[in-house]
C-alpha cells in the first residue's frame, strides 16, 4: 500500500510553478488524478473564508503552497497587500482543514522569515533570533505566523501540521515578469532580452555582493512529497540545496550562458536585500531523506534553455528567442 491510496489531496497554488512540479511527482508516485483538487485562485479566492471551508471539505491532505510573492522591487511596492494576503490565506486554510478533520496539513513557510543576520548556514533554531531583512520583512513575518499557528494547533488540537522552509527556487515554468519575477528568471530575461536586442550594456541591482541559495524546483517538489509521507514533528525544515553562491557570480554565469558579452554595470543605489543566505539542510535529510540532486549550474542550464525556447520565434539569424 502507498501512502497516498485513498487519499484526496488538496494543494492550493497546485497550477503553479512549485505545484505543477508536486502534481507531478505526484503522479509519478501513483496518484491519480482524480485525487487531486488543484482550486485556481480566479475561481476560489483563499482570501475570503467560506471559500477555504469549500476547499478543504473531504480532503485527507492539504498542501498550502498559495501565495502572493516577488523580488525585492515588488516587496517595496506592496509590502501591506503581501503581508494581509499571506497571512490571511493561510490561517484561514489552516483552520478550515483543522475544522473539516482533515488528515495531515502541510505548510510552506518562506527562507526571508529568517533574522537579516541570520549566521549561515541558516539553522532552524536561529529562526526567533532577530527581525527580517526590511525589504521582505512583512511577507516573511506573514509565512512566519503560520508556523506560531502549525505548532499551537498540535498543542492544543493534535493537529498534524508540518511546516517547511524552502529556500529561493528556480527552474523551468518559473515567473518571468519582470514587476514580480525573482532573481534568477530577472537576470535571465535581462540578459537574453540585451542579446537580442544587441545591447552593449546591462544593469543590474545592487552591489553583488550578497549570496544566495537556490534550489531547483523538481528538488523542492520531491523534498516537499517526502516531507508529506514521512515527517511528523512541530519543528520546521529546512528546504535546500546546502550552498551559496554571490549575486555577482551568479550574474556571470547567467551572461555566459545567456550568450551575453557586453558590459554590466551595478546600480548601487538599488538594496541587495538580506546580505547572505545559505541553509543547513541537515534536518530534512536525518528526518526524511532528502538531499538536493540537481547541479546548480546544470540546473541553470536547463532554465535558460527552456526560457529561450518556449518564447523563441526562430527568426532567421537570430538566436532561436529573439
Amino acid at each position: 500500500m502507498s501512502y497516498w491510496d485513498g487519499k484526496s489531496i488538496l494543494i492550493t497554488g497546485g497550477a503553479g510553478f512549485l505545484g505543477s512540479a508536486i502534481v507531478e511527482q505526484l503522479l509519478k508516485r501513483g496518484v491519480g488524478a482524480a485525487q487531486l483538487a488543484i482550486p485556481r485562485s480566479r475561481d476560489l479566492d483563499l482570501r475570503k473564508w467560506e471559500n477555504c471551508q469549500k476547499a478543504v471539505e473531504g480532503k485527507d491532505i492539504v498542501i498550502h503552497l498559495a501565495a502572493r510573492v516577488g523580488g525585492i522591487g515588488f516587496n517595496q511596492k506592496y509590502p501591506a497587500e503581501l503581508f494581509f494576503d499571506n497571512a490571511i490565506m493561510g490561517i484561514q486554510v489552516i483552520e478550515a482543514a483543522r475544522q473539516a478533520g482533515v488528515e495531515k496539513c502541510v505548510v510552506l513557510g518562506t527562507v526571508c522569515a529568517y533574522p537579516k543576520f541570520t549566521p549561515v548556514p541558516f539553522r532552524e533554531e536561529d529562526l526567533w533570533n532577530g527581525y527580517p531583512e526590511e525589504t521582505n520583512a512583512p511577507y516573511g513575518l506573514a509565512k512566519k505566523m503560520l508556523l506560531v499557528q502549525c505548532q499551537a494547533y498540535r498543542q492544543q488540537y493534535g493537529f498534524n501540521a508540518i511546516y517547511l522552509l524552502p529556500v529561493n527556487l528556480y527552474g523551468p515554468h518559473d515567473n518571468f515578469n519582470p514587476e514580480s519575477s525573482h532573481v534568477i528568471p530577472a537576470l535571465i530575461k535581462k540578459f537574453s532580452d540585451a542579446v537580442c536586442n544587441r545591447e552593449e550594456v546591462v544593469e543590474v541591482w545592487g552591489t553583488g555582493s550578497a549570496s544566495r541559495e537556490f534550489l531547483y524546483v523538481d528538488d523542492a517538489a520531491r523534498a516537499i512529497v517526502l516531507a508529506t509521507e514521512r515527517y511528523n514533528k512541530p519543528d520546521p525544515v529546512n528546504i535546500g540545496a546546502g550552498n551559496e553562491i554571490k549575486i555577482r557570480e551568479l550574474v556571470a554565469i547567467i551572461a555566459r550562458h545567456t550568450g551575453f558579452s557586453g558590459k554590466i554595470v551595478w546600480d548601487t543605489t538599488k538594496p541587495d536585500g538580506q546580505p547572505r543566505r545559505g541553509l543547513d539542510v541537515s534536518r530534512a535529510e536525518r528526518e526524511f531523506g532528502f538531499r538536493a540532486e540537481v547541479p546548480f549550474e546544470e540546473g541553470l542550464k536547463r532554465t535558460i534553455e527552456w526560457y529561450q525556447k518556449t518564447l523563441g520565434t526562430g527568426t532567421t539569424g537570430e538566436p532561436d528567442h529573439c
